[in-house]
């Protein structure tokens, strides 16, 4: 966002709005620390019920969020919008990330491990997210997976994960090829899904909940892809989830051999 943030180290009182560095946080060992969050941050649930909620990513409670007067509001580019962010950044440090990749990714985790003084804790998150990825993609590599494929976010419009995103990283060192060539969340028909070309749909659980009553909807218009259910925070959470997501691609992994 081009500009300097500068916090009392280490910060006491912090206000995280994006679910999967909230996440981050706890597993980095902060806990009495951490004194709000977004009513969507349910991970580790056992926490959640104790913290302030101020609203969700894309609507923060802003005069909640200055009662609280935390010294650290840790938030996402994405997640989060430019004005409930620049509102904030008036009255406290806001410390933004912006990711696009799985090394994007890792450099936020050990940037938020030097903001809170976590930089060891963080430093082996990464060991074990860059090792478990290495042996991803090696695995599709031997395995030849090179699966074309199309990731559903919402329905009601059709929209799926384009270039420039996480989501289209964590296919690639999956050995997927997404097939959606649009940047971004574009808007698609069936009919459109239908001429991509792809051999594997894939129905996320988030944003929107797709069910099993979805695949045959869509199986019906794309007859000649296999179509599938996924945990939407296993390929789309950036922070110490990842190392959960490990095994949970080893499994997926066999699923496309």
């Amino acid at each position: 966002m081009g500009r300097e943030v500068t916090i009392n180290f280490p910060p006491k009182r912090i206000v995280s709005v994006v679910p999967s560095q909230t996440e981050l946080l706890f597993d980095l060992g902060l806990d009495t620390e951490i004194i709000g969050l977004t009513k969507f941050c349910i991970h580790p649930i056992e926490k959640f019920a104790a913290r302030t909620k101020v609203g969700g990513t894309k609507k923060l409670n802003i005069d909640l969020i200055k009662d609280l007067k935390p010294d650290l509001i840790i938030g996402n580019k994405e997640e989060n919008t430019q004005s409930d962010i620049e509102e904030l950044e008036v009255y406290c440090p806001v410390w933004m990330s912006d990711i696009f990749t799985l090394d994007d990714a890792m450099k936020t985790i050990g940037q938020i491990g030097e903001l809170v003084d976590r930089e060891p804790e963080a430093a082996y998150l990464n060991h074990l997210i860059s090792a478990g990825f290495n042996d991803l993609k090696m695995l599709a590599a031997q395995h030849r997976i090179d699966k074309k494929v199309a990731y559903l976010i919402w329905r009601k419009p059709y929209m799926a994960a384009g270039k420039n995103t996480f989501l289209d990283n964590i296919l690639l060192s999956n050995g997927m090829t997404n097939v959606i060539t649009r940047q971004r969340y574009p808007e698609l028909t069936l009919e459109q899904l239908k001429t991509a070309n792809c051999e594997l749909i894939l129905l996320s659980s988030e944003p929107y909940p797709f069910a099993e009553k979805h695949i045959k909807e869509i199986q019906a218009a794309v007859p000649h892809a296999k179509v599938m259910l996924v945990d939407g925070e296993m390929f789309s959470w950036y922070g110490s989830r990842l190392v959960k997501a490990v095994q949970y691609f080893f499994e997926f992994q066999k699923q496309l051999y």
